[in-house]
């Protein structure tokens, strides 16, 4: 009996630890899925996260400041004489032929002074795009005087069997120049800052003064109507109005909610006014606010 039993309990041993591997395997199984499962929806849930609306310095609004820099001007007035001469002259067959009104008598004209001013202006934005207009007043302290470069000419004729010796000179200024510029901006908001760049245009005033005398002389030859002259003139006038356009760049940047610091770099160029070219370049910095 006893050696009978033993193959039949270690059946019975096989038989349990068959069970308990069975048991474990399923308890494996039903413990693995849920596991998985909840990496699986983790992993779906991380991706598909929704995404919050990205942050942007908000920009919209009016605003207004005040600025400082140095700016520098640059006049040619190397045609500035030619329509005073050409008036004095407009009667004689000497302009007609030999036209020394176009002869430059004056030179350009360049100096650099501090400016001052202020803006105000209003900004639309979407996202981090911006698009604003401003006005911008600057006034400066420059007074370009032109160098002078008296002319003698000989041997011009009037066709008339007659020849001259001229002689011209002149003088030229400009002085109290102010200028207000209407710009279109467009900027794109980087965290507390904003690039832009910015073109419109330009309405000025300056005080605008130009003299000129001519002299002319008989040379040997000439036939006996030849006679010797001698005219002045002047042209320019207080408050001359003068236009233009304006391009440049620059970056503000957000201190606080309201206040901003600004550096611009313009560049501004007037139509002639008299024959007279004017350009002007400023680097300036501000300060504004925001309302």
């Amino acid at each position: 009996m006893i050696a009978a039993d033993r193959p039949r309990d270690a059946r019975r041993g096989m038989k349990g630890r068959q069970m308990r591997w069975v048991i474990s395997a399923l308890l494996v199984l039903a413990l693995v899925p849920p596991a998985l499962a909840a990496d699986l929806d983790t992993d779906v849930l991380r991706g598909s996260e929704p995404v919050g609306p990205a942050l942007f310095t908000n920009w919209t609004g009016f605003y207004v400041g005040g600025q400082g820099g140095i700016s520098d001007a640059d006049a040619d007035f190397s045609g500035a004489t030619q329509p005073t001469i050409a008036y004095l002259l407009r009667d004689t067959a000497l302009e007609n032929t030999s036209h020394p009104s176009e002869l430059p008598v004056l030179g350009t004209a360049d100096q650099t002074g501090a400016s001052y001013g202020g803006f105000v202006g209003y900004n639309t934005q979407w996202q981090d795009l911006m698009l604003g207009v401003e006005a911008n007043f600057e006034h400066t302290t420059v007074s370009l005087i032109a160098p002078g470069n008296p002319i003698a000419r000989s041997g011009l004729s009037d066709g008339l069997g007659n020849s001259y010796t001229v002689l011209i000179s002149g003088t030229g200024a400009m002085t109290d120049l102010n200028y207000v510029a209407l710009r279109g901006r467009a900027g794109l908001v980087l965290g507390d800052f904003l690039p832009y760049g910015f073109l419109g245009a330009v309405l000025g005033v300056a005080n605008i003064n130009v003299t000129t005398s001519i002299q002319g002389f008989c040379e040997p030859g000439s036939t006996p109507n030849c006679s010797s002259f001698a005219f002045s003139g002047s042209a320019g006038r207080n408050y001359a109005l003068l236009y233009g356009a304006t391009i440049g760049a620059g970056l503000d940047y957000a201190v606080t909610q309201h206040f901003f610091l600004r550096g611009e770099y313009e560049y501004t160029l007037f139509a002639p006014f008299n024959s007279i070219t004017l350009q002007v370049s400023s680097a300036r910095l501000g300060l504004g606010y925001r309302f």
